[in-house]
């Protein structure tokens, strides 16, 4: 049985009525470009799998090996390479016909199939009592682009297996940009390996794609050209009602976030140059959204009064009758940090 890690800090709240109700820890680091770090909460050194939250790592050899360029893919299949999407009719047509474009099919996939989480999408599948393939699961558009790096290299079919050429080239990246020799990996959801560092270097890897010049070598302009991806089409690397994709919309382009699987998540900004990563000990998503939001108003690039950012940050919690019983709410030390 896992103990509590006692680095970790009380980061979220829950409140009904007068009662602190539960409390969520967790770890938090913001860092620049130049590996400063400028906020941190609980252990920076802490060793995560960062999940989804590094599908912009897991992307880049698509573009550094010129697959990307080769194949012709424009910079929605970018976006949705880093996603983690609904498995809506936008997303789902948009995996069918990139695999077409390659001469390729769902079959060739190693994602597994998953029930869309879009709810028309998930309804149509009931109505015709149809069962989802791969192309519904969330990381069918990562998959998709470890399918066009493997005909670009002439792997294997088994991409997904830790000592394909796919998967040495992402640990090669994942291990340069994060500036650690990784710890190990684990099996992702989706089969393909996680691999493992510390919440400093994967704030480290977002801070370097939040510096990274387009003009510049061919990573550093590969990681331009996928933070800007995702920024630019904020419903292809989640879905409607997400809280990525609605931060992105309400940033208007600025800034690029990503979540994880087990409550992580991550913010490349580039008019700052800094990079956001945190990890909630519990796993609790409510926890990992209310955070990264209080991170993102400290560092000065959302509006604290959005709707997104107030319902994200305090909630309400409402009962069956929609009467509001509680609020979640950020610590006191997340709510007064501020960039310099």
């Amino acid at each position: 049985m896992p103990q509590p890690d006692d680095t970790a800090e009380i980061l979220v709240e829950l409140h009904r009525g007068p009662f602190a109700e539960s409390q969520h820890r967790g770890h938090a680091v913001v860092v620049d470009h130049a590996g400063t770090i400028l906020g941190a909460w609980g252990d920076p050194s802490k060793i995560i799998l960062p999940r989804s939250s590094s599908k912009m790592i897991q992307a880049l050899p698509l573009i550094e090996s010129g697959a990307a360029d080769h194949f012709g893919l424009s910079q929605a299949q970018l976006a949705l390479s880093c996603a983690s999407h609904n498995g809506a009719k936008v997303h789902t047509d948009m995996v069918a016909a990139w695999l077409d474009h390659l001469g390729l099919q769902e079959a060739d996939l190693r994602c597994g199939p998953q029930m869309p989480n879009d709810r028309a999408a998930r309804e149509n599948l009931i109505k015709c009592d149809c069962a989802p393939d791969q192309g519904h699961n969330n990381c069918s558009g990562k998959h998709s682009g470890f399918l066009t790096l493997n005909k670009h290299l002439g792997g294997g079919s088994e991409y997904i297996e830790a000592d394909h050429p796919v998967q040495k080239a992402v640990l090669e990246a994942f291990e340069d940009v994060t500036g650690e020799i990784s710890a190990g990996y684990g099996i992702d959801g989706c089969s393909a390996p996680n691999f493992a560092c510390s919440l400093l270097g994967l704030g480290r890897a977002m801070a370097r794609y939040a510096g990274a010049n387009p003009d510049g070598a061919a990573r550093e302009a590969a990681m331009a050209k996928l933070h800007r991806a995702m920024a630019t089409h904020p419903i292809l690397v989640a879905g409607e009602g997400r809280a990525c994709t609605n931060l992105m919309e309400a940033m208007g382009g600025r800034v690029a976030v990503k979540t994880g699987a087990e409550a992580v998540f991550v913010a490349i900004i580039p008019e700052k140059k800094i990079g956001i990563a945190l990890k909630i000990e519990d796993g609790g998503t409510r926890a990992s959204e209310a955070v990264i939001t209080q991170l993102l108003i400290g560092a000065g690039v959302l509006d604290a009064a959005s709707p997104v950012a107030k319902r994200l940050t305090h909630g309400p919690i409402t009962n069956r009758r929609d009467v509001e019983t509680g609020f979640i709410r950020p610590v006191a030390s997340l709510k007064d940090w501020r960039l310099s």
